[in-house]
Order: structure tokens, then sequence, then C-alpha cells
């Protein structure tokens, strides 16, 4: 009778400690962001705090990637729960286009929301002459990681341009920071970037030495076989020395996460983000662009229904 009532309690012991591990497992929110001198790392981040603080028991951390692609591909891959990637590597990972770096469709995915645009922002050292798109035949430019959101937009671009890499002197493949440095040691005459305004790289070299924005006028925009690309504009003044508004193409940044992530969790990522704009706007000034009227407009993949509910109940869907 001793005997049984020992193993009575221990299996009582046994399951306590089981439900009190269950109650107690942590939520693993991983954010897949881009390079650190990019804007999607500083979002990042300020995501992170956000949600360790608002989401009980939740473990974050914040992952710096090749940014769009790689991130995709690593949430339909489970190794990540929420991601920021620009719209037309969205589009063309939920498709499958494997030109784009997407060897199957990624049918995984689910949307939190749209939110700032990237915009498309070629640099040039002042020295190397370059104004206009066709100036940049015959010389040397980065354009971004091979297959990265950013190497496709200017693949869309030069191509709508009459341009291709065959043009150029010579085609680098860097992040931005890379890029930065290759230009102010004078290997490098012109950088691609696709990011948010006032991002840290191009103020590093606009702070260094004189450079030239380069315009994408909007019949070049007009040619691009893309709904994603929209016209836009750098406004005067974002940069150092950059005394007018430049015309350029912007393409929406996705928060993306994916179907292994709870309606609870995605919820609360969702809802937790545009209670607290203001604060992510101290970790970078493209979140400003975030608004909650615009979140659910224009998207390529389907929304996660926690993020469906959140949008509901704020009144952005019927």
């Amino acid at each position: 009778m001793r005997l049984i009532k020992r193993f009575s309690l221990l299996a009582a012991a046994a399951a306590f400690t089981a439900s009190t591990a269950a109650v107690a497992a942590p939520t693993f929110i991983n954010i897949l962001t881009g390079g650190t001198s990019g804007v999607y790392y500083p979002i990042g981040v300020g995501l992170s705090q956000i949600y360790s603080n608002g989401i009980e028991g939740s473990k974050t951390s914040v992952q710096a990637t090749k940014a769009s692609v790689e991130n995709l591909n690593l949430l339909q891959a489970g190794r990540g729960e929420l991601a920021l990637a620009l719209g037309d590597s969205v589009a063309d990972a939920w498709n499958g286009v494997e030109d784009a770096g997407f060897k199957a469709p990624l049918k995984k995915l689910l949307a939190i929301g749209s939110t700032y645009p990237n915009y498309i922002q070629i640099v040039a050292s002042k020295e190397s002459g370059i104004k206009t798109l066709a100036d940049l035949k015959g010389k040397r430019i980065s354009v971004g990681a091979p297959k990265s959101g950013t190497e496709l937009n200017a693949r869309a671009i030069f191509k709508a341009a009459g341009l291709s890499y065959e043009d150029m002197g010579k085609v680098e493949f860097l992040p931005y920071a890379e890029s930065v440095e290759l230009i102010k040691n004078r290997q490098l005459d012109a950088t691609l970037q696709s990011s948010g305004l006032g991002m840290a790289a191009i103020r590093d070299l606009a702070a260094t030495m004189p450079i030239s924005f380069v315009a994408i006028p909007q019949d070049v925009v007009g040619k691009i076989d893309n709904a994603a690309y929209q016209a836009a504009v750098i406004p005067a003044r974002t940069y150092d020395g950059q005394e007018e508004d430049v015309p350029t193409v912007a393409i929406q940044n996705i928060l993306v996460t994916h179907e292994g992530v709870s309606d609870d969790v995605a919820y609360k990522m969702t809802k937790l983000m545009f209670d607290n704009l203001d604060r992510l706007a101290t970790s970078h000034s493209a979140a400003k662009d975030i608004k909650l009227e615009a979140a659910t407009q224009n998207l390529p993949i389907p929304l996660h229904p926690g993020a469906e509910r959140f949008y509901k109940e704020a009144g952005v869907l019927k």
C-alpha cells in the first residue's frame, strides 16, 4: 500500500512538473532583418524590444541576413517567426519564381501587414561624373547581394532603362556598408541601394565625400513590368549635400510570418506594432511611414488569421 502511494505521489509530481513546464514554455520570436547598416535591422531591433516587453514569456532575437529573398526562404523553412521583405520579392516567393531565388512556391508564408516603402537610391561619387542612368555605362557599380531584393530591383530598373550588367565596367554584388567603403576608397563609382530614406550607409557616405544622386525618371518607371514599382521622390535634404528632390522608384515593404506561428502570437505582434508606432520610429525614421489604414492594401499573399483579427477589431477590415 505504501509503495502504491509513493508511486501515486511520484506520478502526481511528474504530471505537475510537466504541466508547469508546458505553461512556462517560452514563445520564441526570431526576427529576420537585413544588413546592420540598412533599415530592416534597426526596425527589427525596435520590434524585438516591443515584443519582449509586450508578449509575456517571449524570447525575442534579431538576425542580420541578406534581407528579402533569404528572409522568405528562412520563414518557409520555419527558421524565423517574422521578417521584413520587399513586396515584389514576396510576390515572387509566393509564385515560386526561380530566377528571383525561389526554387518552389513558398505557400507557408502569410502577411502581418504592409509597412513603409523602400526607395531605390542610386548614389555615385561626384568625381565619377555620373549624373544619369546612361552615365552608368562603363562605370563600376554595386547592386546588392546576388538575388537579394535590392539586386532584383537593380535588374528591373536597368532593363526598363535599356541597360544591362554587360553595359557596366564592373558589377559588384555587395551589401550596403561594403559598397560605400569601396566608393570611399575609389574602388567603385556608384551603388544602387533599396532601403528606407535616411539609411545609415548613405548618410555616412554623404558626410565623407561629395556625392550625386541618379534620378530614375517617370518614363523609366512606367516601363517596369511590375505593379509593385511606383514613382516616388527622395525629398531634398534627406542627405547632406542633396539640395534637390530626386525622382525615383518606391516598393512597399511587407512584414511576413508563416502558418506555423499561432493566431494569438500573430495577433499580438500586429497589435503591439501599431500600438507602439511612435516608439518604433525612434529605432528608424522610416517607421514613421507605417500607416494602419494602408496595412492591408495590395498584399501579394494572404493575411495571417491572427493579423486579420486585429485589423477587423481596428476597423480596417470588415
